[in-house]
């Protein structure tokens, strides 16, 4: 699976969307965010939850990007140790 950099400016983490496909033709969203000042994995996580599945490749990878950035406010906001 390629992953590619999403769109998104930010000084502090790393998010990495992409996807693949089901083998029904559905989309799944993979994702993974770094926190760069630790280099801390924050997703994915053991039991982390699956992102999808959506109908296109397109709403799968932006459904990735709109739960990384999720992460990125929730750990803003109580970050993890």
């Amino acid at each position: 699976m390629a992953r590619h950099k999403a769109d998104l400016a930010d000084d502090e983490f790393e998010i990495y969307a992409s996807y693949h496909s089901t083998g029904d033709g559905r989309y799944i969203g993979d994702l993974k965010v770094i926190r760069k000042a630790d280099r801390r994995v924050l997703f994915p996580f053991e039991g982390a939850p699956q992102i999808g599945p959506h109908e296109s490749a397109h709403e799968a990878r932006r459904a990735a990007v709109e739960y990384g950035r999720a992460i990125v406010a929730a750990d803003r906001a109580a970050p993890e140790p």
